[in-house]
């Protein structure tokens, strides 16, 4: 990011942005940017949503059975998520707040770490994406109880989204997007958002990132702002109210 802002307002340095600095700019004490202010926005790339996975031998066939036994032995119960103050982690938080429960959170260092844990039944259920669960799915490995988009994963059409299962208020999507520095002139920036719809509505590409588990799916500068301001305050409240310690 620092790079994309030392570089000329001449649209030549693109960076790659996302949910993450929308996190980053409440978890971090110093951070020498404002995303919101320092850096043009071009136009959202990919979605992707969150994927809510129980061990192949769970009791837990639901979100709703998962949370009455939580409300049954408050602390008892486990999730698992990788780094803290990644949407992974916050999504296990944020999942603990809407459901009015008491869990312990189980921090791993890697995908691949959560996904053993699983496996091994040491995690009641673990917060990752399609890209990091998507082959370990199916019978006798991960069971997916429920997705946190606001509609049906196309990759997992029999799979309920959490707020389909009662939580109203659990819906997480993340997303990666194109910007670069503030001052680029705005046709530049104009000719580049075009470059992307392009890009992105191209069929091979369509077709890899819903392999991936991703949408491909452009947007207008404009959109992209917003997205990134709602964010930014959505997860600021996640991380406020989990009484998360700024690093």
């Amino acid at each position: 990011m620092r790079a994309v802002l030392d570089a000329p307002a001449d649209g030549y340095t693109l960076g790659v942005m996302g949910n993450g600095q929308a996190i980053s700019r409440t978890l971090f004490e110093n951070i020498p940017y404002d995303v919101l202010k320092d850096f043009a926005p071009i136009s959202v790339a990919a979605n992707f949503e969150m994927l809510l996975a129980v061990p192949p031998n769970s009791p837990y066939k639901s979100v709703r059975e998962l949370i009455a036994a939580a409300r049954k032995a408050p602390g008892k119960l486990n999730l698992g998520a990788i780094n803290p103050g990644s949407t992974q982690n916050l999504s296990a938080h944020l999942f603990q707040l809407v459901s009015d429960t008491q869990f312990a959170i189980v921090t791993y260092r890697t995908t691949p770490d959560l996904v053993t844990a699983l496996l091994r039944g040491d995690v009641d259920l673990g917060f990752d994406y399609f890209a990091g669960f998507g082959s370990t799915i199916g019978p006798d490995k991960l069971h997916i109880i429920a997705t946190s988009g606001s509609e049906r994963d196309p990759l997992l059409k029999d799979v309920p989204t959490a707020k389909e299962s009662g939580l109203a208020d659990y819906v997480v999507t993340s997303w990666n997007g194109i910007g670069t520095r503030a001052g680029v002139p705005a046709e530049v920036v104009a000719t580049l958002n075009s470059a992307i719809r392009r890009a992105v509505a191209a069929p091979d590409l369509q077709e890899q990132s819903m392999r991936l588990g991703l949408e491909a799916r452009a947007s207008s500068p404009e959109e992209m702002h917003e997205r990134m301001a709602k964010d930014v305050a959505k997860w600021r409240e996640v991380i406020e109210k989990a009484g998360i310690p700024k690093q």
